[in-house]
């Protein structure tokens, strides 16, 4: 499918601003930082885009678990790249970048929560309605522990950000994108989500992690 030929306003009846949803890029965390290890794509999108700058032809979002939500984001972009916990069946903290076709399979075959069944209903849709994205990576991670309300990642899955970071710019750099170094964090708007759920603000107040309880 050619770009010209991705949703737009008038054809895409999830959501009346699509026009400004449009974008060549999506890059999407998924997952829910409350929930231990199923916050690591979230986690693995926030260290991203703090450390690098994209131009306007790629979004970095935090899809967190809005599941169909997703649907006109999606379908308006024209590759597409998942960072997620994903249950390979393997080691915790393995990492694996899986491409194209096989995204759906390994998005569905395992479900760590519900997030993922409705994301892969995102997916099935988009290619029902001949919006698929041209491309599709999904960069996972082998989770630890997820039944930890509250709790952050545990060191296994946490000690591969950087190289989750680094496998997402490499697809990136493979779709003609070449990133550029942030001198300085992001600030205000920049950020992905609230401030007061970032990493290190999340674990400094929480009693889980300082050992208070």
């Amino acid at each position: 499918m050619n770009s010209e030929d991705r949703a737009t306003l008038s054809d895409n009846p999830f959501d009346e601003s699509a026009d400004a949803l449009t974008t060549d890029i999506l890059v999407l965390g998924l997952g829910n930082v409350l929930w231990a290890d199923e916050g690591f794509g979230i986690r693995a999108a926030e260290a991203l885009n703090e450390r690098w700058r994209f131009p306007p032809s790629v979004r970095v979002m935090d899809g967190g678990t809005q599941g169909i939500f997703l649907l006109p984001w999606v379908t308006t972009c024209r590759r597409l790249l998942i960072l997620d916990a994903v249950d390979y069946g393997m080691k915790p903290g393995t990492l694996k970048l899986i491409r194209d076709d096989d995204v759906p399979s390994f998005m569905g075959a395992k479900k760590v929560s519900m997030h993922q069944a409705g994301f892969q209903e995102v997916l099935a849709s988009a290619r029902l309605t001949g919006h698929l994205p041209e491309k599709i990576a999904l960069v996972g991670v082998q989770p630890e522990l997820l039944d930890d309300y509250g709790g952050s990642l545990r060191p296994s899955v946490r000690a591969r950000i950087p190289e989750a970071i680094s496998l997402a710019v490499k697809v990136l750099q493979e779709w003609g994108i070449e990133p550029e170094a942030r001198p300085t964090p992001p600030v205000g708007g920049e950020h992905l989500g609230p401030e007061a759920l970032d990493l290190q603000r999340y674990e400094m107040g929480n009693p889980k992690v300082t050992g208070a309880l």
